[in-house]
């Protein structure tokens, strides 16, 4: 069972910097497209910013400019570069995946543990 390991939350004052990390745990027969969610208390999971296999991007505008998402397919990680962090953006970041077994699989989703985020002066 394959599973997607984070790093590189923290707590930081506004407008500096973070990179989060995650790797999936073993190798994986295709990953397509990865990227990061976050959460806050009482709401719903919100899309940050996904990348393709082939490097697309997509941001959302809450932090488009700011934030960059990267990718490696040889070690099967995506990054997430934030920069000119502000208070908005604390939460608990989450990585994402989706993982084919075969040529024939649409893939599965795949949630890594979560990665705390704080942006406090």
């Amino acid at each position: 069972q394959v599973h997607l390991v984070e790093s590189g939350g923290g707590l930081v004052p506004p407008r500096e910097s973070l990179r989060l990390s995650c790797a999936a745990s073993e190798r994986a027969f295709r990953i397509d497209t990865m990227g990061w969610y976050r959460q806050t208390p009482g709401k719903q999971r919100q899309l940050v910013a996904t990348i393709t296999r082939g490097g697309t991007t997509r941001y959302a505008d809450s932090v488009q400019g700011r934030f960059t998402i990267t990718r490696d397919n040889a070690r099967e990680a995506v990054y997430l570069q934030m920069d000119n962090l502000k208070l908005e953006d604390t939460a608990t970041y989450y990585c994402y995946a989706k993982i084919a077994n075969s040529w024939y699989d649409e893939g599965t989703d795949y949630w890594g543990q979560g990665t705390q985020v704080t942006v406090s002066s």
